[in-house]
């Protein structure tokens, strides 16, 4: 479980990182608390942390779950490739977001894999 507690505290650290992003390009673009548009650069940082906000429950809620029922290592594995994908989202997103795409392949597809999985291994523990 070591692993998926070390992948987990990464992927907080990796939204901190990106809502300071967001900080940095608010002071850079003047754009003033609360509004959230204004200059694009800095709505596509705020998007990137957004959405990296949408997606980060779900992969809490299948790492762990996938982790208990198969197997924490694989589970690990899978979260990293999370959070690899959501740095190349992040590139990619704020130079141009219509480039997102494997960024985001990388960051949903292991969320899916590892929901599945878990909702697969809770099922066949009830049998």
């Amino acid at each position: 479980m070591a692993y998926v507690d070390i992948v987990t505290i990464l992927a907080v650290f990796q939204f901190i990182v990106f809502a300071m992003k967001v900080g940095r390009a608010r002071a850079r673009y003047g754009i003033k608390a609360p509004a959230t548009t204004g200059n694009e650069i800095f709505e596509r940082h705020f998007r990137v942390q957004q959405n990296t906000l949408e997606l980060l429950l779900p992969l809490l809620a299948g790492l762990y779950v996938f982790s208990r029922y198969w197997s924490p290592l694989i589970a690990a594995v899978l979260g990293l490739v999370y959070l690899i994908g959501r740095e190349v989202y992040s590139a990619t997103y704020v130079k141009d977001p219509a480039k997102r795409g494997l960024g985001y392949g990388l960051s949903a597809l292991p969320i899916v894999i590892l929901l599945a999985g878990g909702l697969l291994g809770a099922v066949r523990a009830l049998f």
